[in-house]
């Protein structure tokens, strides 16, 4: 009995990444944001190799990323069961939506001040050299 209990364990871990995979899948074909952040932290990434950035600074170049990217994510799945509750206009359901977006979009002010601190001595070192 508990060997079957282990593998049911097992196997609902594993659907897990099936429906993350899913959802993932959902915000590249569906969500113009989430896809723009996504290429936008690749070319990011990409220039934080070129410049040779640190561990440390590849490190919170990369937490960065992740949380705008979860934090798109987040919004998205907000923004969907707002509309499955409701498909009237609602005030309450347009703060709840406007509000994530909020959310959305001061990390993303608050990421481009983190890219320019950890970018700005690499990239005036290429101007100086």
């Amino acid at each position: 009995m508990a060997s079957q209990d282990k593998r049911s364990r097992l196997v609902r871990f594993l659907r897990s990444f099936l429906y993350a995979s899913q959802g993932f899948r959902y915000l590249i074909k569906n969500e113009q944001n989430f896809l723009f952040h996504l290429l936008a932290g690749f070319v990011v990434v990409i220039a934080g190799l070129v410049l040779g950035l640190s561990v440390v600074k590849m490190c919170l170049l990369l937490t960065v990323i992740g949380i705008m990217l979860s934090l798109e994510a987040l919004n998205t799945g907000i923004e969907r069961t707002i509309d499955l509750i409701t498909e009237e206009k609602h005030p309450i359901a347009k703060v709840a939506k406007d509000v994530s977006a909020a959310a959305v979009f001061l990390f993303a002010v608050i990421s481009v001040i983190i890219g320019v601190l950890l970018f700005f001595e690499p990239i005036a070192q290429l101007f100086q050299s």
